[in-house]
């Protein structure tokens, strides 16, 4: 399958980090940014273009502005049209440094986009670089449920009509969080990890059949609802198989792949009188006490070992003895 790129509206960006406009192209809303990664053009404002990507957005801190404040009129002119003849897809001035009547004259003449911020360069490209990693991330939608339980995200899959929605309104009242119900849009943020929410047409509804459509957070309050979570443990409802062997110690290791990513996962068989939000609150314990170093099955069948051990000592001792 031939992968999506991805793109997000600079004006968007702008927006988000109330960015200070120097000046903007007639085309402004049409301009979007591709790339998470940034930079800053040290070397290039020296001449060296070798590997330069126009696609990154380019960060003038305190060193660029110094080096540029060194140079003559002349020189910052050649400097800094050789930057903006690569087409670069916006300039962003760091620390509220002073904008050069150059770079502002050279910006309308190749209708280049340079913005302004109070922060500093170091805060500001972490922060920047972390939202673009989010509005870029490889995505897909799922058919499922996701909700935080004790700071777990647990994504809850499973056939249609087989409790999904109402184990949620019950983890809901017993004061977890709802992010997503039906539908759940999860990105690839990072090589390692997935991150969910909900489409925002469907964000904070839920539905139960025979009810119909929910609003989760008009009557179980703000608390109660979530709009994204990192997703650390997959649940995979069935319909209990009379004679199916489940696993009853825990020691199988089910991981469930998403966009490349293996998580870790377990399957749990759905039937009259089963209290899944009780089960799932312990899933979510026993995960995060994974996540610390401590395993409950490997624990259980380790003393097991002992305790075996232990009673073929005590039977070889008791043969000694009477020999």
């Amino acid at each position: 399958m031939k992968s999506l790129k991805y793109k997000v509206r600079l004006s968007a960006v702008a927006k988000h980090f109330a960015l200070e406009p120097i000046f903007v192209p007639a085309n402004y809303n049409e301009i979007y940014v591709t790339r998470s990664d940034l930079s800053r053009p040290g070397l290039p404002l020296a001449g060296f273009f070798l590997h330069f990507e126009n696609e990154r957005i380019q960060l003038i801190g305190n060193m660029e502005h110094g080096y540029l404040s060194s140079l003559t009129h002349a020189e910052r002119v050649v400097s800094l049209e050789k930057l903006m003849q690569h087409r670069i897809v916006a300039l962003i001035v760091t620390s509220d440094l002073p904008v050069f009547d150059e770079l502002s004259e050279l910006a309308k003449q190749y209708d280049t986009p340079v913005f302004r911020t109070h922060q500093t360069t170091s805060a500001f490209s972490a922060a920047l670089s972390s939202y673009l990693s989010v509005e870029l991330a490889e995505r897909i939608t799922i058919h499922g449920v996701l909700v935080e339980v004790y700071g777990e995200g647990i994504l809850i899959l499973g056939d249609s009509g087989i409790g999904k929605s109402e184990t949620a309104i019950e983890l809901v009242k017993r004061g977890h969080r709802l992010i997503a119900d039906d539908a759940v849009e999860i990105k690839k943020v990072s090589a390692i990890s997935l991150v969910g929410t909900a489409p925002s047409l469907i964000r904070h509804y839920i539905e139960l059949r025979g009810i119909g459509i929910v609003d989760v957070k008009r009557i179980f309050g703000m608390g109660a609802v979530k709009e994204t979570e990192k997703i650390d443990l997959v649940i995979n409802f069935e319909n209990w198989v009379q004679g199916k062997d489940y696993d009853r110690l825990g020691l199988d290791s089910e991981t469930h792949e998403i966009l490349g990513i293996s998580l870790p996962a377990i399957t749990v068989p759905v039937k009259p009188g089963r209290n899944l939000a009780v089960i799932i609150e312990i899933a979510a314990m026993n995960n995060r006490q994974k996540k610390m170093g401590y395993n409950t099955a490997e624990e259980f069948l380790k003393k097991m070992n002992e305790e075996t051990e232990n009673e073929n000592a005590e039977e070889l001792k008791d043969v000694l003895s009477w020999h």
